[in-house]
């Protein structure tokens, strides 16, 4: 085994036992600084990214890609740098009056030591890396320190230096020091092959090696996420009985009150108020008043939530999540506005953390945000419910035997038959449908 200090899977929620690796980030003779992430780490709940807890070389994967590893095991090797003149192997000091760059030496300053990612963000951003201040040891400019000052507006270089000058230098010092800097090319942003905007090639699938000629298909390889998201489901329908119900509602009100408010929320908050806010406090209104609805079951016993934590589905285009909005019941319509945003962004930003997966009760699904006017959703296990807020549309409607057009939503509701039957199900539906079509121009957001 190569020598270095072992980096193990940290353990990151009181229930995570193992822990599978998505994607290396580093490869081995990569120069790891502490906090630069090593690779993604998929949970049962949600996809993290681990930083390494030390600095130095990266030598050995012990754990593939798609493998997984108990938390506690070691995953990768990295080789400490020596404390005597380690600060100094990678060294360079820039001037700004010259825009030149100078050996440290054995001055023991940090300032000039620039991670890959310090690197390849100054490069991106076009920024020369003698005008950031760094917060780091002994000076040490640190990816934060060039996103904030990418942040700030930065002024323009000054006359003589140029960015390519100082930050190449930067990284043939590095080179010089036995140190890797990767050029990393751009990558497309997704490559699962779900979305596809070229024509995918033909996998080399003969031993030959050649590709096989007028293929019809293609093949694309089970990522660790989307096995993860299989088992599950596979678990939710094959351990819980599910039925299915769907009541009909007419939300002609809840659009005019959202017209009226919308504009102002904005300019208020800097988000949108979308329905999905209106529609969560009408369900955690009547699950108040059917607390049945919030339960787990426990083979001998059914365990009742007192806690209404709403778990919210949010797709990415290679999968699903479902972070959770806590004790829903004890927020307003803004406050549960401003949730929806802040988990629905960090969702399909990949930034979701296991906290903010964990204590979901009951499962709401906004399917009509992609013109779903029904759907019959797998529970979400090990809860009792998966309710959908399907797509609203305009139909015309006999109102006292007229006829109106009115803005029409389904909500559909699959549950488990082992804890509910449809009598309490139809209530409660039947409760949400109350205090959506309750809502009018009088009502308040704060």
């Amino acid at each position: 085994m190569s020598k270095g200090t072992a980096v193990n899977v940290p353990h990151l929620a009181e229930s995570l036992v193992s822990a599978t690796i998505g994607k290396w980030l580093k490869q081995p003779g990569d120069y790891i600084e502490q906090y630069d992430v090593l690779c993604e780490l998929i949970t049962d709940k949600v996809t993290v990214e681990m930083p390494s807890p030390i600095e130095g070389t990266l030598v050995e994967l012990l754990v593939k890609d798609g493998d997984t590893a108990a938390v506690g095991a070691p995953i990768c090797l990295i080789a400490e740098p020596q404390a005597a003149g380690a600060s100094n192997a990678v060294a360079a000091a820039i001037s700004p009056a010259s825009g030149a760059v100078e050996a440290v030496g054995n001055s023991g300053s940090m300032r000039g030591r620039y991670s890959p990612a310090v690197l390849r963000l100054a490069s991106e951003h076009g920024i020369s890396l003698d005008q950031v201040q760094g917060t780091g040891f002994e000076g040490r400019i640190t990816r934060k320190d060039v996103e904030a000052y990418v942040a700030s507006g930065p002024a323009k270089q000054p006359a003589g230096v140029s960015v390519e000058t100082v930050n190449t230098a930067a990284a043939e010092a590095a080179a010089d020091a036995g140190v890797f800097i990767p050029n990393t090319p751009p990558v497309p942003v997704r490559s699962s092959g779900l979305h596809m905007s070229q024509t995918p090639a033909v996998p080399n699938v003969e031993k030959t090696g050649q590709p096989l000629e007028g293929r019809s298909e293609y093949l694309m390889d089970v990522s660790p996420i989307r096995n993860l998201i299989a088992t599950r489901m596979r678990q939710s329908v094959s351990e819980i009985p599910h039925a299915w119900t769907m009541i009909e509602v007419d939300v002609t009100n809840l659009v005019m009150l959202r017209n009226k408010l919308k504009d102002e929320f904005l300019r208020k908050e800097g988000i949108n108020l979308t329905y999905l806010a209106f529609v969560i406090k009408a369900v955690v209104n009547a699950i108040k008043d059917y607390p049945i609805i919030n339960s787990v079951w426990a083979v001998d016993k059914i365990i009742v939530k007192r806690d209404i934590n709403i778990s919210l589905v949010v797709g990415t285009e290679d999968s699903v999540v479902t972070p959770v909005i806590k004790k829903a019941d004890q927020k307003n319509i803004a406050g549960l506005a401003r949730e929806i945003d802040d988990l629905t962004r960090r969702g399909r930003a990949g930034k979701l953390t296991l906290e903010d997966m964990q204590g979901g009760t009951f499962t709401v699904n906004n399917t009509g945000s992609f013109g779903s006017i029904l759907s019959y959703p797998i529970i979400n296990y090990p809860q009792a419910v998966n309710f959908t807020f399907e797509s609203i549309v305009k139909r015309p409607v006999v109102i006292q035997d007229m006829i109106a057009v009115r803005s029409m939503v389904n909500l559909c509701l699959s549950l488990d038959h082992r804890i509910l039957d449809g009598v309490i199900c139809g209530r409660f539906l039947q409760r949400v449908k109350e205090n959506l079509e309750a809502y009018n121009q009088e009502t308040k957001l704060y």
